[in-house]
């Protein structure tokens, strides 16, 4: 990654400035609708989880192909009015996927229908 650095002349000496830091995407809430790519052989995925693992980033690979990973981060949205943590993947072939956080596989033999959204739950409810 490079950085671009501001300069200007200002009496006569240059003066450089650090680039602006870049946005914390996943640190923001996001009001925004969330569009799903889904229909005939296309699924979609919503993992529910809770606030501690907002930012986090939950890979998924189709089962038996490991290496093969796609990631989203855990976005804090809002689901009738209050706070949801959640990660979300649209797109998906129909077929059997593996879940990843921090390397290690969290969830083997989840199944996206086409035309349909599954959905894990992840929080800590008591």
């Amino acid at each position: 990654m490079s950085h671009v650095h501001e300069a200007h002349v200002h009496d006569g000496h240059r003066h450089e400035h650090p680039p602006a830091p870049a946005e914390n995407h996943s640190g923001r809430p996001h009001p925004e609708f969330v569009v799903l790519d889904i229909g005939e052989d296309v699924g979609a995925l919503i993992v529910h989880t809770d606030r501690e693992m907002h930012g986090l980033e939950v890979e998924i690979s189709p089962a038996g192909d490991d290496g093969r990973r796609s990631h989203k981060d855990v976005l804090e949205r809002t689901i009738n009015g209050r706070p949801a943590f959640t990660a979300v993947f649209d797109g998906l072939k129909a077929g059997i996927y593996t879940l990843w956080t921090d390397g290690d596989a969290r969830a083997r033999g989840v199944v996206i229908a086409g035309g349909e959204i599954a959905e894990l739950d992840w929080s800590l409810r008591d």
